[in-house]
């Protein structure tokens, strides 16, 4: 007997919402699908992917924009590319006075590798 598991992958304004099953499980729905192709394109930029490894490895769990944005192109880029980051659900953020901090929630990446998770041998 099959369990059916909920892997939460999309953040949207602070809140968690879920997404689809361990690959492994069962076929993505056309929306499963839409959803977790838009996080893996957002990932898919070396630029992206270093940012996002960025945050997520900062100290505190969070890191300032003024801590993260020396990836080798523009202030005006690395804002462009955290806002997909945001977009695609893979990232948080909150102004305080002229900065703006970013973080990956936990259950953010806790999803990823379930998405991703080859089942236990029985």
């Amino acid at each position: 007997m099959s369990k059916s598991s909920v892997v939460e992958l999309q953040v949207v304004d602070e809140a968690v919402a879920p997404c689809c099953p361990p690959l492994t499980e069962r076929p993505l729905t056309a929306e499963e699908s839409e959803r977790t192709a838009k996080m893996f394109k957002a990932l898919g930029d070396p630029v992206r992917l270093r940012l996002f490894s960025l945050v997520a490895s900062h100290e505190g769990g969070e890191a300032c924009v003024c801590d993260i944005s020396d990836v080798g192109v523009s202030q005006p880029t690395v804002s462009h590319h955290l806002k997909k980051l945001k977009e695609a659900g893979l990232l948080a953020s909150e102004r305080r006075g002229t900065w703006v901090y970013y973080r990956v929630e936990p259950s953010v990446l806790a999803a990823m590798g379930k998405l991703l998770a080859a089942p236990a041998s029985a």
